[in-house]
């Protein structure tokens, strides 16, 4: 499937297609804390431009999405990123994150960045075994970070340095 995918910048045209990906990870219960996704102009406003959000397509069609938000407006983190990536339900497995992953750090390195973090839910093996492929480490464990459905969850907090 990976040799299938093709990575480009997301656009505002492809809103429809992420926004739907996003709320399959958020039905699963196991991508996010977030309850719906936000509408594309709080979601263009948060994330960086450019080669930090992109998409994955099969066959012409948006397979899943990846982007980069600041963690801070202070100066002295302007080149750490966090990061989402999202796969469509029934593509999942199929080497599209792995891909995604693979692009997005790329262009994080040229991009000026040189710390890209995330948190997982411990429960998400598929989606630490990814992080762990590409690179990224373990480095804590956030005890019950916030509730999700009435549900205090735990998340594990994952970094990849860049060079």
């Amino acid at each position: 499937m990976e040799s299938r995918v093709s990575i480009r910048g997301m656009a505002a045209a492809d809103w429809p297609a992420v926004r739907e990906i996003w709320e399959q990870g958020i039905r699963s219960g196991q991508a996010t804390f977030e309850t719906e996704p936000p509408a594309w102009d709080e979601f263009d406003a948060s994330r960086h431009p450019g080669e930090l959000r992109l998409v994955a397509e099969v066959d012409g069609t948006v397979a899943g999405w990846a982007a980069v938000s600041p963690v801070s407006q202070r100066g002295c983190y302007a080149g750490v990123g966090d990061h989402s990536v999202y796969v469509a339900e029934h593509l999942r497995g199929q080497g599209i994150g792995k891909a995604l992953m693979r692009a997005l750090l790329a262009n994080a390195e040229t991009g000026g960045l040189w710390t890209i973090q995330t948190s997982i839910f411990p429960e998400n093996a598929a989606s630490i075994a990814l992080h762990e492929r590409v690179g990224f480490r373990v480095v804590g464990r956030r005890e019950r970070i916030a509730e999700l459905d009435g549900v205090w969850r735990d998340t594990l907090f994952l970094e990849l340095r860049l060079p």
